[in-house]
């Protein structure tokens, strides 16, 4: 890093020396009220858990892991680890044992924090099968330990540590280095096995001052932090904030999120694409059913929002009667729908998944300016964005940010070289080989091109990593694997990219299904009929949900249609190599998925 460039640590430290009794962060302890930790009691907690860590061993860049929802003690546990040296593992909350553990023996991990009993009881599960694992500490003193010997209560790991070695606190932090790592943050790859991704310092804080050319962010500002921290967009977000000495709300029940708006009244808060879906579809819902002259208000005010943004975007100036209407569209129906995200929203990041532009310009037209942004795990997130107070294309996902260099590849695809780009995959050389040019350009895996105005547009994915328009990734070969072994499926195609939920394009294997039927005096004249049966229906219902058991909740099928055809090489939707071929099978099944996510 250049000399100017400050620790993310001695930040961190310098801002709890400099903002003392403010808070630093609030959590929801009961309808409408908010508890607050003022930058002094946060500290001293960063320190209190550092100094347990201490005393169990930690050395520097040994692993801790956090297993939790969003809360104070997650961020606390990640800054302790950081002030001591050590790295910190981000698992996400709704991950099953069985992926905890794997992440738990590859990394190493000695210490793992935990949110809740859920995460508790599946640490346990595995606990004697992961070696370097020592203790388990609840970030909640309710949390049962159900007697076993490595479950700590947050209280009793805090009692462990001695104030004798304040010192050595002292001495990691004076030699804190930008070239550690910060953090391993686990990403799935398209086999399903998860990789890794080393972020250091350079990482995050050449993420940080990029941001600061991107957009105006003042320590007056509050964040609602409701997406997962385990992420690495809402990681790096709220780590911004709190390195900007803002206030960073924590919701840890995300079924909140409408009420924590009103209660909070965030300036800033990011939300992946899917958010932002549902205010949408919500509001138009309401105006289809609200009178003629409702609706018609309702429309001309929405179209003076956006030519007004329009303008702006194009660099124009509004005339007198623009602003003139403006105000009133403003005060008649604009200034409702700020309100349903708390009213003093200044810009809310977006990213996670593509956006839809028309709701893009939606929410710009209303006068929430969404600033959608591009990047991967590996970039430690953004790497494109809609700049706030420049012109941009609403069909494009913004140009690179400062100190970002992207260029486009062979088969079109997004190359990335900037300090934002990771270290590699932990434990991982091959992998970490595959993703690099020779001349040191991350691949990022989609397709793109740049339009004349130095726009990024996505226009295809090369890799077959989805991602839901929650943020979600999902490996679609590790779900179709799991049903698809089922003898009553010859094929399935797993659909979720930009989707809100995972489904599935299911091909029955006939030879058994019509077994199947004859047996239970089901009868039928076709194949047609055959799978519109509600009792086949309801036998594929069952056996999907029992194939899955062992998946994440947000990895599952929950939907499918079952087809009359196999998919084949004469139709071009499997390769030579009998691999599916996605795209076609998605356009040429384009009505039955669309009825899937309409129902």
């Amino acid at each position: 890093m250049s000399g100017s460039s400050t620790h993310l640590v001695h930040t961190i430290r310098s801002q709890a020396n400099k903002y003392k009794d403010r808070d630093a962060v609030r959590y929801r302890v009961a309808d409408g009220i908010w508890k607050g930790i003022s930058w002094n009691d946060f500290a001293k907690e960063i320190d209190n858990i550092s100094l347990g860590m201490l005393a169990s061993g930690i050395d520097v860049q040994d692993k801790i892991g956090i297993y939790a929802q969003n809360m104070p003690n997650w961020t606390i546990t990640d800054f302790a680890a950081q002030q001591i040296r050590a790295v910190s593992v981000s698992i996400y909350a709704t991950s099953t044992a069985k992926q905890a553990a794997y992440i738990i023996n590859d990394a190493g991990i000695k210490i793992m924090f935990v949110g809740d009993q859920e995460q508790y009881d599946n640490i346990i599960e595995v606990a004697a099968d992961c070696p370097s694992l020592q203790y388990v500490v609840t970030m909640k003193n309710s949390i049962h330990r159900r007697g076993n010997e490595k479950g700590l209560l947050w209280e009793e790991f805090i009692l462990k540590g001695s104030k004798d070695q304040y010192i050595e606190i002292e001495r990691r932090v004076e030699e804190a280095d930008f070239n550690d790592l910060m953090t391993l943050i686990y990403t799935s790859g398209t086999t399903g096995v998860p990789k890794g991704v080393m972020m250091d310092y350079t990482n995050f804080v050449s993420q940080f001052e990029a941001h600061l050319a991107l957009i105006e962010f003042n320590d007056t500002y509050t964040n609602l932090s409701f997406l997962p921290l385990s992420h690495v967009f809402e990681r790096a977000w709220s780590t911004y904030v709190l390195y900007r000495g803002a206030i960073n709300y924590y919701l840890e029940d995300t079924t909140l999120i409408k009420e924590a708006l009103l209660e909070t009244s965030p300036d800033v808060m990011c939300a992946v694409p899917r958010f932002y879906e549902k205010i949408y579809s919500t509001v138009h819902e309401k105006v289809a059913k609200a009178s003629p002259t409702k609706k018609a208000i309702f429309n001309w005010a929405v179209n003076v929002g956006k030519r007004c943004f329009e303008l702006r975007n194009s660099n124009k100036s509004l005339s007198g009667l623009d602003k003139f209407k403006y105000g009133i569209a403003n005060k008649l129906i604009l200034s409702k729908f700020q309100k349903l995200l708390g009213g003093n929203i200044k810009f809310m990041p977006a990213g996670g998944a593509k956006l839809d532009p028309e709701i893009g310009k939606f929410f710009h037209a209303i006068g929430i300016p969404v600033i959608l942004g591009y990047g991967l795990t590996e970039t430690c997130a953004t790497v494109t964005a809609w700049h706030i107070n420049q012109p941009f294309n609403p069909d494009s996902i913004g140009t690179p940010l400062e100190g970002v260099e992207v260029k486009i590849g062979e088969s079109s695809e997004i190359l990335v070289k900037s300090k934002v780009v990771m270290k590699g995959y932990y434990n991982n050389p091959e992998e970490t080989a595959k993703v690099f040019t020779e001349d040191g350009f991350f691949r990022t895996g989609d397709a793109g091109e740049f339009d004349a105005d130095g726009n990024l547009l996505i226009t295809d994915r090369i890799k077959e990593l989805m991602k839901t328009s929650n943020g979600k990734y999902i490996a679609p070969q590790v779900v179709e694997g799991k049903v698809g072994k089922d003898h009553f499926v010859e094929q399935i195609a797993i659909i979720a990219d930009g989707r809100n939920f995972v489904s599935a394009l299911i091909v029955p294997t006939y030879i058994n299904l019509e077994e199947y039927a004859e047996e239970n005096g089901i009868t039928f004249k076709d194949r047609e009929e055959l799978i519109s049966n509600k009792d086949i229906v309801k036998m594929y219902e069952k056996r999907v949900e029992l194939l899955q058991h062992d998946l994440a909740k947000f990895e599952k099928i929950k939907k499918f249609t079952l087809l009359p055809k196999e998919f084949s090489i004469e139709n071009g939707e499997m390769t030579p190599t009998l691999k599916l071929k996605r795209k076609a099978i998605s356009e040429r099944y384009k009505q039955q998925i669309d009825e899937i996510y309409a129902k």
